[in-house]
C-alpha cells in the first residue's frame, strides 16, 4: 500500500519543508514544524486533461453597473467605526487578541444588538459549552436577543446547518482554531487545519452573502496565530487590545478591504459588559499629574479621530555601565533616534542616563507627529522643568533636529481647544506669520529646531543645566 504524501510546516508561519527541522528558516522559531498530511484538493476542482470537462470563465470589462454593496450595523458605534460603517455583507472579518481581553463579550454584545433590529444572527463556539454562552449572555443581560447558539467544532456539520435554513446575516465562529474539517488528516489547530476551515467559511460568505466573523488567537509576541495566509483570505483584520490592569480596551484596524485601516475604537470594560467610549482623550487624560515634570500631552491622530494622550518620561543617572531604556506604547528605535538627536543638536548628554518613557493609559502610538511631544518631556524631565498644563505638543523631528509639519493641525488644535487647552507648540512651518493664535482661540508656538524648544521649556536654567550635563 502506498504511503500518504505529508509534509512538514511550520505552526508559526505556515512554511513547508521536505523534511524536519529544528528551527524554521522563515520565521526563526524553533521547534514548531511538525508533521502534517497534504491538504486535500479543492472540493469540486477534479483535476483532468479532458477539454469537455472544463469551462470558461466570462470576462467583462471595467465600464458597467455595479452593485452597491449594502452594510449592516450593529449598534456598537465604536465597532461600527472601526469596521467602516458597518459590516459588508458577504464578507469575511478575523479578529484577534489576547485571552481575556474581551473578544467573546464584544462580539455577543455585537450579535445581540444586531439580532433585535430583526436580523439573523448564528454564534457558534468551539471553546465553551451553550450554557457557558447562556450565562454570559446573562450577566450581560443580553438574554432576550434571538441569537440562535451553537458548539460545534467540526466545519462541514457547520456549513450544512446553515445551508438547510435562512442564510444568516452574521456568522460568529469562536475560534477558528477550534474548527477542524473530516477532509483533512491533522489535529485541530494545525495549520492545514486552520487554513481549510477559513477557506470553506470565506467561501460559504461569498455565496451565501453572510458576513462572517472569525475569532483568532495570538502569539506570545501578538500575532494572530496560525498561516498568514489566513489574514491575506479575510476582507479585515481587526485587533482587540489593552492593558489587563486597565479597564478600556482599543480595537484597531490591520486590513479592512471596505474601510479605512487607521481608525480606533475605544471600549470600556465595566460589570456590564464593553461601553463605547466617545471622548477617549478625557478618559486618557483623566489622572494627569499637571504639576509633574516630564509630562507632556501629544496631539495625535487616530484615523479621522483627534485623540490627546499624556507622554510620561524620566531621565535619571544610570548606575549600571551600560544605561537601560525602557519604552512602554512608542516605538524604542524611535526614542533612540529622538535622544541622539538631542544630544547632537540641543547639546543635552543622555547617554549616561536612564530613559524611561510611557504612553499613559495603555494606548500605543504609531505616527511620528508625537516626536516633539517626546522631546519636549524628556526635556522637561532632564532640567527638572515643569511644562505648562494648558499647552499640547505635536511635531515630526528630523535628524537634523528640524521640526516638520504634519497633517490635520486643525483637527488636533480643535480638540485641543475642546478639552480647555490653551496654548499649542507646533512646527514653524504650520504658523503663518502674522497667525499667533488659532481659529479656535488657542495660542501657537512655532519651533523650528530643537533648539528653539529648549529654550522655550527652560528660557534661563536650561543653557546652565546643559553645560552642566555636557
Amino acid at each position: 500500500m502506498a504511503r500518504a504524501h505529508s509534509s512538514f510546516v511550520c505552526q508559526v508561519c505556515g512554511a513547508v519543508y521536505n523534511r524536519w527541522t529544528g528551527r524554521c528558516d522563515a520565521c526563526g522559531s524553533w521547534n514548531s514544524i511538525t508533521e502534517e498530511a497534504a491538504a486535500p484538493p479543492v472540493p469540486g476542482a477534479k483535476a483532468s486533461t479532458n477539454a469537455r470537462n472544463r469551462r470558461a470563465v466570462p470576462f467583462e470589462s471595467l465600464s458597467g453597473p455595479t452593485d452597491q454593496t449594502p452594510r449592516m450595523l450593529c449598534g456598537i458605534g465604536e465597532l461600527d467605526r472601526v469596521t467602516g460603517g458597518g459590516f459588508v455583507r458577504g464578507s469575511a472579518l478575523l479578529l484577534g487578541g489576547e485571552p481575556g481581553i474581551g473578544k467573546s463579550t464584544l462580539l455577543i454584545q455585537a450579535s445581540a444588538a444586531l439580532a433585535r433590529t430583526g436580523a439573523r444572527v448564528v454564534y457558534v463556539s468551539g471553546e465553551e459549552a451553550i450554557a457557558q454562552v447562556r450565562l454570559r449572555a446573562e450577566r450581560l443581560g443580553l438574554s432576550d436577543a434571538q441569537v440562535e447558539l451553537g458548539a460545534e467544532t467540526n466545519i462541514d456539520d457547520i456549513v450544512a446547518s446553515l445551508s438547510s435554513g435562512r442564510v444568516p446575516s452574521l456568522l460568529v465562529i469562536d475560534s477558528i482554531q477550534t474548527m477542524w474539517s473530516p477532509t483533512v488528516e491533522s489535529a485541530p489547530g494545525t495549520v492545514t487545519q486552520v487554513r481549510a476551515s477559513a477557506q470553506a467559511l470565506i467561501r460559504y460568505a461569498k455565496t451565501s452573502g453572510a458576513a462572517v466573523i472569525l475569532v483568532g488567537h495570538v502569539t506570545k509576541d501578538g500575532q494572530i496565530a496560525g498561516p498568514r495566509v489566513v489574514e491575506h483570505m479575510v476582507d479585515a483584520v481587526l485587533s482587540f487590545e489593552g492593558e489587563h490592569g486597565h479597564a478600556f480596551r482599543i480595537l484597531r484596524a490591520q486590513k479592512n478591504r471596505f474601510g479605512p485601516t487607521d481608525e480606533i475604537g475605544v471600549f470600556s470594560m465595566t460589570g456590564r459588559g464593553l461601553e463605547d467610549v466617545e471622548n477617549p482623550s478625557a478618559l486618557f487624560l483623566s489622572s494627569r499629574d499637571t504639576a509633574a515634570a516630564g509630562v507632556a500631552v501629544f496631539a495625535g491622530m487616530e484615523g479621522t479621530r483627534p485623540v490627546l494622550v499624556e507622554i510620561q518620561a524620566l531621565v535619571a543617572p544610570s548606575p549600571l555601565a551600560t544605561p537601560r531604556r525602557a519604552v512602554v506604547g512608542w516605538d524604542s528605535n524611535r526614542l533612540s533616534m529622538i535622544l541622539a538627536v538631542l544630544d547632537a543638536h540641543a547639546g543635552l548628554r543622555l547617554g549616561s542616563q536612564d530613559v524611561y518613557l510611557n504612553v499613559a493609559g495603555g494606548l500605543r502610538i504609531q505616527e511620528p507627529a508625537a516626536d516633539l511631544a517626546v522631546a519636549a518631556a524628556l526635556v522637561s524631565s532632564h532640567l527638572d522643568a515643569v511644562l505648562p498644563h494648558d499647552s499640547v505638543f505635536f511635531g515630526e523631528i528630523s535628524l537634523s533636529g528640524s521640526v516638520r509639519a504634519v497633517s490635520h493641525s486643525g483637527l488636533r488644535l480643535k480638540e485641543a481647544a475642546r478639552l480647555g487647552f490653551t496654548r499649542a507648540v507646533i512646527p514653524a512651518a504650520a504658523v503663518e506669520p502674522p497667525q499667533r493664535s488659532s481659529d479656535d482661540g488657542i495660542s501657537v508656538s512655532g519651533m523650528a529646531n530643537l533648539t528653539s524648544l529648549l529654550r522655550h521649556i527652560a528660557p534661563s536654567g536650561g543653557q546652565q543645566r546643559r553645560s552642566q550635563a555636557s
